[in-house]
């Protein structure tokens, strides 16, 4: 079969690799639709926790093309999306339901092969069928709002609360329209492109700053600001429209070696809360259910489609900060 395979940092390319029979409770997908996410970037770039060679690609739909040895309840043809994590289910986290700090952590595309491939081998008890009336673009951006599900159990947003949100990419669009649902009184969203913060205006934020002029944020403190960029010098600005009480919630994947600075003073001071958010944590079911009821618009967040022999180029060029979402069609 046909697979985007990285084998080593900004080394990419279309190979013939061996198609992956299905183990004990396993399905194999064919793969319709994926997503290109931010953290394959990083994992292109050799920023990331992945091993080398891997086939990248974690949010992605496709059909059941076989099922393994013990699979019950499936049948070939059926229209699936995957939660691509792997938690060991037996370590200390993953029995205190914090899986995504399993001792033994995995993801599909992430630390084992993923789904920018013509099949990709899951586990049964992550899939989930999709209705006739989810098209497999839609399909394929269940992933990334699960990981926007688990920010929101983590931030805890309170009616009322002011919002910085910096970034409005694909991922910055999905936290404008959970937050402005979610209690956020004033929601200021920042970024570089008019375009996407005409897009983030129309989906729930109340005010929009474009990043070559923050005057309109000079002594502006909000109650939550929320970083979906993963730019260090970003998010090390960002503290500095913390109000008092305030929380701050780190969405953006960053560089695994990045570093900023933080006055330990203002932390105790003030009052600060400080977040994390790193991936899905047992929240894809409920991100599904979201997207299957239409809470959250996804369509106008597809800016591009590519083919699979189009990726390696893709994430060699610079980043084009006009593009959302980027997704490509096998």
């Amino acid at each position: 079969m046909k697979a985007l395979v990285i084998d080593r940092p900004h080394h990419a390319s279309v190979q013939e690799v061996p198609y992956p029979s299905p183990g004990r409770d396993e399905v194999v997908i064919r793969v319709e639709r994926v997503g290109i996410c931010g953290t394959d970037f990083h994992i292109f770039e050799g920023e990331f926790l992945s091993p080398y060679p891997i086939i990248p690609g974690h949010e992605f739909s496709g059909t059941i093309h076989e099922c393994g040895e013990g699979v019950e309840g499936f049948r070939i043809g059926e229209r699936v999306t995957a939660d691509p994590s792997l938690f060991c289910g037996r370590c200390v986290y993953c029995i205190t339901n914090r899986g995504n700090q399993c001792e033994n952590w995995g993801a599909l595309g992430n630390t084992v092969n993923g789904s920018m491939a013509e099949f990709v081998a899951v586990p049964a008890r992550n899939v989930i069928r999709i209705p006739d009336s989810m098209s497999f673009e839609t399909a394929a951006f269940i992933e990334p709002i699960a990981c926007v599900v688990h920010a929101m159990n983590r931030l805890r947003l309170k009616a009322g609360n002011s919002v910085l949100l910096l970034g409005a990419g694909a991922m910055g669009q999905q936290l404008v329209q959970t937050l402005s649902r979610s209690g956020a009184s004033r929601l200021t969203v920042v970024d570089v492109s008019e375009t996407k913060l005409a897009l983030a205006r129309s989906l729930g934020a109340t005010e929009t700053v474009n990043v070559r002029d923050k005057s309109p944020l000079a002594g502006v403190k909000f109650d939550v600001v929320v970083d979906a960029t993963g730019i260090p010098a970003v998010i090390e600005d960002a503290f500095s429209y913390l109000g008092k009480t305030a929380t701050y919630l780190q969405f953006g994947v960053t560089p695994k070696d990045a570093q900023i600075r933080i006055n330990p003073f203002d932390l105790y001071h003030k009052d600060w809360t400080i977040l994390g958010s790193m991936a899905i944590n047992y929240t894809f079911l409920p991100a599904f259910e979201w997207v299957k009821e239409g809470r959250i618009q996804l369509e106008p967040l597809v800016s591009k489609v590519i083919s699979l022999e189009e990726t390696a180029e893709f994430l060699a060029k610079p980043k084009d900060p006009e593009l959302l979402k980027v997704q490509i069609k096998l």
